[in-house]
Protein backbone atom coordinates (compact mmCIF):
# COMPACT_ATOMS: atom_id res chain seq x y z
CA UNK A 1 0.00 0.00 0.00
CA UNK A 2 1.28 3.59 -1.01
CA UNK A 3 0.67 5.88 1.96
CA UNK A 4 0.91 9.40 1.25
CA UNK A 5 1.36 11.56 3.93
CA UNK A 6 1.07 15.61 3.15
CA UNK A 7 4.30 17.91 4.02
CA UNK A 8 2.85 21.56 3.87
CA UNK A 9 5.49 22.70 6.39
CA UNK A 10 2.93 22.13 9.51
CA UNK A 11 5.61 20.11 11.64
CA UNK A 12 4.71 16.75 13.69
CA UNK A 13 5.55 14.89 10.65
CA UNK A 14 8.08 12.64 11.87
CA UNK A 15 5.91 11.45 14.86
CA UNK A 16 3.17 10.48 12.41
CA UNK A 17 5.27 8.82 10.11
CA UNK A 18 6.66 6.59 13.72
CA UNK A 19 2.87 6.04 14.60
CA UNK A 20 2.34 4.36 11.41
CA UNK A 21 5.66 2.72 11.07
CA UNK A 22 4.99 1.23 13.96
CA UNK A 23 1.88 -0.17 12.41
CA UNK A 24 3.65 -2.23 9.68
CA UNK A 25 3.41 0.65 6.81
CA UNK A 26 6.73 2.74 5.79
CA UNK A 27 5.13 6.27 4.36
CA UNK A 28 5.87 8.72 1.54
CA UNK A 29 6.36 12.02 3.31
CA UNK A 30 5.81 14.73 0.46
CA UNK A 31 4.74 18.24 -0.20
CA UNK A 32 4.39 17.40 -4.16
CA UNK A 33 1.42 17.37 -5.40
CA UNK A 34 1.86 14.81 -8.11
CA UNK A 35 1.68 11.74 -5.46
CA UNK A 36 -1.11 12.10 -4.29
CA UNK A 37 -2.08 11.02 -7.63
CA UNK A 38 -1.03 7.33 -7.13
CA UNK A 39 -1.64 7.18 -3.02
CA UNK A 40 -3.79 4.39 -1.77
CA UNK A 41 -4.18 6.49 0.91
CA UNK A 42 -3.75 10.04 2.38
CA UNK A 43 -2.48 11.32 5.67
CA UNK A 44 -3.07 14.89 6.27
CA UNK A 45 -1.98 16.10 9.79
CA UNK A 46 -1.07 19.19 11.15
CA UNK A 47 -0.38 22.18 14.06
CA UNK A 48 -1.05 25.63 14.04
CA UNK A 49 -3.33 28.20 12.15
CA UNK A 50 -5.96 27.83 9.20
CA UNK A 51 -4.75 31.02 7.40
CA UNK A 52 -1.38 29.32 7.38
CA UNK A 53 -2.79 25.93 6.85
CA UNK A 54 -4.31 27.25 3.46
CA UNK A 55 -1.85 29.20 2.04
CA UNK A 56 0.70 26.72 2.56
CA UNK A 57 -1.58 24.17 0.76
CA UNK A 58 -2.30 26.57 -2.00
CA UNK A 59 1.53 27.69 -2.53
CA UNK A 60 2.64 23.41 -2.93
CA UNK A 61 -0.40 22.96 -5.29
CA UNK A 62 -2.24 20.63 -2.99
CA UNK A 63 -5.71 22.10 -2.52
CA UNK A 64 -7.38 20.33 -5.39
CA UNK A 65 -4.83 17.20 -5.12
CA UNK A 66 -6.34 16.96 -1.60
CA UNK A 67 -10.10 17.26 -3.01
CA UNK A 68 -9.81 14.97 -5.91
CA UNK A 69 -8.23 12.49 -3.91
CA UNK A 70 -11.31 12.05 -1.31
CA UNK A 71 -13.55 12.30 -4.03
CA UNK A 72 -12.22 9.34 -5.94
CA UNK A 73 -12.94 7.33 -2.70
CA UNK A 74 -9.36 6.90 -1.76
CA UNK A 75 -9.33 6.54 2.04
CA UNK A 76 -8.12 9.92 4.01
CA UNK A 77 -7.39 10.86 7.36
CA UNK A 78 -7.21 14.30 8.62
CA UNK A 79 -5.20 14.87 12.43
CA UNK A 80 -6.04 18.53 14.17
CA UNK A 81 -5.76 21.08 11.59
CA UNK A 82 -5.98 18.79 8.96
CA UNK A 83 -9.50 17.69 10.86
CA UNK A 84 -9.88 21.54 10.85
CA UNK A 85 -8.62 21.88 7.03
CA UNK A 86 -11.70 19.81 5.66
CA UNK A 87 -14.61 22.41 6.68
CA UNK A 88 -16.01 25.23 4.74
CA UNK A 89 -14.68 27.90 7.22
CA UNK A 90 -12.67 28.82 9.97
CA UNK A 91 -12.74 31.81 12.22
CA UNK A 92 -9.34 31.47 13.14
CA UNK A 93 -7.49 34.92 13.06
CA UNK A 94 -11.10 35.98 10.64
CA UNK A 95 -12.50 34.28 8.70
CA UNK A 96 -10.57 31.53 6.19
CA UNK A 97 -11.82 29.50 3.67
CA UNK A 98 -11.15 26.14 3.95
CA UNK A 99 -11.13 23.10 1.82
CA UNK A 100 -14.93 22.83 1.79
CA UNK A 101 -14.77 18.91 1.92
CA UNK A 102 -17.65 18.76 4.90
CA UNK A 103 -20.16 21.11 5.26
CA UNK A 104 -19.88 23.66 8.30
CA UNK A 105 -17.62 26.21 10.59
CA UNK A 106 -14.33 26.08 12.86
CA UNK A 107 -15.10 28.29 15.95
CA UNK A 108 -13.04 29.52 18.96
CA UNK A 109 -13.39 27.72 22.22
CA UNK A 110 -15.76 29.75 24.91
CA UNK A 111 -14.67 32.49 27.12
CA UNK A 112 -13.24 31.32 29.93
CA UNK A 113 -11.67 28.35 28.92
CA UNK A 114 -7.94 27.95 28.99
CA UNK A 115 -6.65 28.02 25.89
CA UNK A 116 -5.24 25.98 23.97
CA UNK A 117 -7.35 23.01 25.16
CA UNK A 118 -4.41 21.33 26.31
CA UNK A 119 -3.28 17.48 27.34
CA UNK A 120 -5.57 14.72 27.73
CA UNK A 121 -9.18 14.13 27.61
CA UNK A 122 -11.78 11.51 26.86
CA UNK A 123 -13.58 10.76 23.29
CA UNK A 124 -17.48 9.18 23.54
CA UNK A 125 -18.14 7.01 20.85
CA UNK A 126 -21.28 8.54 19.61
CA UNK A 127 -21.48 5.86 16.63
CA UNK A 128 -19.69 2.80 16.11
CA UNK A 129 -17.04 2.85 13.72
CA UNK A 130 -14.00 1.04 12.29
CA UNK A 131 -11.47 3.37 13.27
CA UNK A 132 -12.57 2.70 17.02
CA UNK A 133 -11.80 -1.50 16.69
CA UNK A 134 -10.47 -2.34 19.66
CA UNK A 135 -10.44 1.37 21.34
CA UNK A 136 -12.65 1.62 24.36
CA UNK A 137 -15.16 4.02 24.91
CA UNK A 138 -14.17 7.31 26.83
CA UNK A 139 -10.76 6.13 26.10
CA UNK A 140 -8.40 9.54 26.69
CA UNK A 141 -6.32 10.68 23.78
CA UNK A 142 -3.97 14.43 23.87
CA UNK A 143 -5.21 17.19 23.07
CA UNK A 144 -3.81 20.67 21.56
CA UNK A 145 -6.00 23.19 20.01
CA UNK A 146 -7.76 26.47 20.59
CA UNK A 147 -10.44 26.14 17.84
CA UNK A 148 -13.21 23.05 17.10
CA UNK A 149 -15.51 22.12 13.92
CA UNK A 150 -19.15 22.39 14.09
CA UNK A 151 -20.62 20.05 11.40
CA UNK A 152 -23.61 21.42 9.66
CA UNK A 153 -24.42 17.53 9.38
CA UNK A 154 -24.61 16.09 12.22
CA UNK A 155 -24.07 12.76 11.33
CA UNK A 156 -20.62 13.11 10.65
CA UNK A 157 -20.23 12.73 14.10
CA UNK A 158 -18.97 9.96 15.50
CA UNK A 159 -16.66 10.63 18.24
CA UNK A 160 -16.96 13.50 20.83
CA UNK A 161 -15.40 15.53 23.58
CA UNK A 162 -16.40 17.40 26.35
CA UNK A 163 -14.34 21.03 27.25
CA UNK A 164 -16.40 23.80 28.84
CA UNK A 165 -18.55 22.69 25.57
CA UNK A 166 -19.40 19.23 23.50
CA UNK A 167 -17.74 18.96 20.14
CA UNK A 168 -17.20 16.60 17.36
CA UNK A 169 -13.85 15.27 18.19
CA UNK A 170 -13.81 12.61 15.39
CA UNK A 171 -16.34 12.61 12.72
CA UNK A 172 -16.13 10.67 9.69
CA UNK A 173 -18.31 10.24 6.22
CA UNK A 174 -17.98 7.49 3.82
CA UNK A 175 -14.04 7.19 2.68
CA UNK A 176 -13.11 10.18 5.41
CA UNK A 177 -11.86 9.82 9.17
CA UNK A 178 -10.37 13.33 11.18
CA UNK A 179 -9.45 13.14 14.23
CA UNK A 180 -9.48 16.71 16.61
CA UNK A 181 -6.83 15.07 18.73
CA UNK A 182 -3.23 13.78 17.80
CA UNK A 183 -3.26 9.96 18.02
CA UNK A 184 0.40 10.35 17.69
CA UNK A 185 0.64 11.71 20.91
CA UNK A 186 -1.86 9.19 22.82
CA UNK A 187 0.30 6.24 23.40
CA UNK A 188 -1.27 2.90 22.99
CA UNK A 189 -4.78 3.97 21.73
CA UNK A 190 -3.70 6.72 19.48
CA UNK A 191 -1.35 3.59 17.81
CA UNK A 192 -4.28 1.50 17.52
CA UNK A 193 -6.07 4.36 16.11
CA UNK A 194 -3.41 4.66 13.09
CA UNK A 195 -3.44 0.65 12.95
CA UNK A 196 -7.18 0.50 12.77
CA UNK A 197 -6.70 3.03 9.51
CA UNK A 198 -4.55 1.28 7.83
CA UNK A 199 -6.67 -2.15 8.06
CA UNK A 200 -8.99 0.50 7.01
CA UNK A 201 -7.29 1.24 3.97
CA UNK A 202 -5.96 -1.97 2.95
CA UNK A 203 -9.57 -3.41 3.16
CA UNK A 204 -10.30 -0.85 0.60
CA UNK A 205 -7.66 -1.85 -1.64
CA UNK A 206 -9.13 -5.49 -1.64
CA UNK A 207 -12.96 -4.41 -2.59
Amino acid sequence: MKLVIVDYGAGNLHSVMRAVTHAGIRPLITSSARYLDSADAVIVPGVGAAADTMRNLREHGLVEPIRDCIASGRPFLGVCMGQQALFDLSEEGGEHECLGILPGRVVRLPKGLKVPHMGWNQVRQVRPHPIFDGIPDDAFFYFVHSYYPQPADPSVIIGETDYGVTFASVVARENIVATQFHPEKSGEMGLRMYANFLRIASGALVT
